[in-house]
């Protein structure tokens, strides 16, 4: 099948195959209109495209035409061997791709070798727009990511640009990609955003719940091996008084015994999204023998990886508001600022933490060992546990070390959350497949602080103070910066 390039094309009119850029109903013309047209490239063909008007898409037409023989695939990390030849890199498709993670996750897996796309719909930059805010880094458009990536490597990352809600473009992406494992990055990923007005615990909902059964979809009809790569989130279990296991516990009730997926409790519309997820894809590898991976992942920190330290047009957004960014990251900034540490009420509240360096890493262990057919695998991918107050403890201490002063304020947790409870998650399964942890050390946390103080005349110290209450959240949309 034809596989999307990042080059520009000669336009020719046919009618013989489709590809989309979904324009969903809330996104601004302007924010696609000045995208590039892209070729597909074929090991023996190429294709054409013409863009033409449609009332909800960019659609291209497009028709093969012969190109010269490629060159070999060499055998890499990323291959695997077909029983008709040498081998050939994997193919990995990362939905949400231009995101936190995604971006981190695709420069890794190219860099390990593997054939990578992108499927976004470019909705996380529009995020920003609506609400005034902005990442601490500035961050290249996604087409000029990838081509900086191709100039530094010679390795092309192919770009879909569209909205897996529609399963039309869903459904061309992955006839023309055909992924052997799809990493879902692709969902609104924010609890605050989740809980700022109706419209968007609506719009969390079913962007998320309706895009990975979308993707569920494509997968049994177009590409049944592909191994699916869910990034689930810890918030689906809660806090309860009782050790988190991996997905599942076993327990006895009234003299039976029976091992039963781990109790539920969500704590915001965007982590009650999640598990629905869960249900979902634990369904359909019941009932269809879909082959998944779920990642339970913790709040993940830092900006760099070794791919991203290349060049600084591939840098990495960086949020510090009170809507996107995560914990250590906003002490981070605050602290860079001069602005005090704000903890949320008591501060107990305590979670798995991971670097996103090892984010990428057990993206790529659970690639590399996939789930049996018909197989649901729940990992909990983080590091460490920290409280609130034991961050807060470790960036002070940081910053004095780099002549900070830095103080810390306790506001009113806009949560509806335990700020003092046990908390014990068991990690161990991606350690089992050769996770080599990063831990959160003096030396990493003087490198953030450091990132933070090189761009602090970016940050808008209006972002920094909570503003969206979960008691509060009400139908009337909220027009106006969060």
């Amino acid at each position: 099948m034809a596989h999307l390039l990042s080059t520009h094309c000669t336009m020719k009119l046919s009618t013989n195959a489709k590809v989309y850029a979904n324009l969903p109903n809330h996104h601004p013309k302007a924010l696609f209109t000045s995208l590039p047209v892209h070729t597909y490239k074929h090991p023996s063909k190429s294709l054409v495209f013409h863009k033409r008007k449609d009332p909800k898409h960019h659609v291209f037409d497009a028709t093969a035409v012969p190109m010269s023989k490629e060159a070999e695939t060499q055998i890499v990390s990323g291959s695997h061997q077909s029983s008709s030849g040498p081998s050939k890199p994997k193919k990995v498709m990362i939905i949400g791709g231009d995101g936190y993670c995604g971006w981190a996750t695709a420069l890794h897996l190219s860099n390990k070798n593997y054939e990578v796309c992108i499927v976004d719909s470019l909705v996380r930059r529009l995020f920003d727009h609506q609400l005034g805010l902005d990442s601490l880094t500035p961050i290249a458009s996604i087409h000029d990511r990838i081509r900086r990536w191709k100039s530094l490597t010679g390795k092309t990352i192919q770009l879909y640009i569209g909205d897996i809600c529609d399963f039309e473009f869903l459904s061309e992406a992955f006839k023309s990609f055909e992924p052997d494992s799809v990493v879902h990055f692709g969902e609104q990923r924010s609890a605050p955003y989740s809980m700022i007005d109706r419209s968007r615990a609506v719009f969390t909902q079913h962007n998320n719940v309706i895009g990975t059964l979308n993707v569920l979809f494509a997968i049994k009809e177009y590409q049944e091996e592909c191994h699916l790569v869910k990034l689930g989130t810890m918030g689906e279990y809660g806090t309860p008084n009782i050790d988190i296991e991996e997905g599942y516990i076993t327990i006895t009730h009234n003299g039976r015994t029976d091992t039963l997926p781990y109790p539920k409790q969500a704590s915001s519309f965007y982590h009650l999204s999640k598990v629905h997820d869960s249900h979902n894809i634990a369904f359909t590898c019941k009932a269809w023998g879909v082959r998944a991976t779920d990642l339970n992942q913790g709040v993940v920190y830092g900006v760099r990886t070794d791919e991203m330290e290349m060049h600084e047009e591939l840098c990495n957004r960086f949020d510090y508001d009170g809507v996107f960014g995560t914990a250590l990251n906003r002490f981070c900034v605050q602290a860079a600022v001069g602005h005090p540490l704000t903890v949320y009420g008591k501060g107990g509240q305590t979670r798995g933490y991971l670097d996103i360096r090892d984010t990428v890493q057990c993206v790529e262990l659970a690639i590399a060992n996939p789930a049996k057919h018909g197989e649901f695998r729940v990992f909990n991918q983080f590091t460490e546990q920290f409280s609130v107050n034991d961050l807060s403890r470790l960036v002070t201490k940081a910053g004095k070390k780099l002549g900070l002063e830095v103080q810390t304020i306790s506001v009113p947790n806009p949560r509806v959350e335990a700020e003092e409870h046990y908390y014990n998650a068991k990690h161990t399964k991606l350690v089992e497949l050769g996770l080599q942890p990063h831990l959160l050390s003096d030396s990493l946390l003087d490198s953030l602080l450091n990132f933070a103080i090189t761009y602090k005349d970016r940050v808008d110290k209006a972002q920094i103070m909570p503003s969206v209450s979960w008691k509060k959240i009400g139908a009337k949309p909220r027009t106006v910066t969060v």
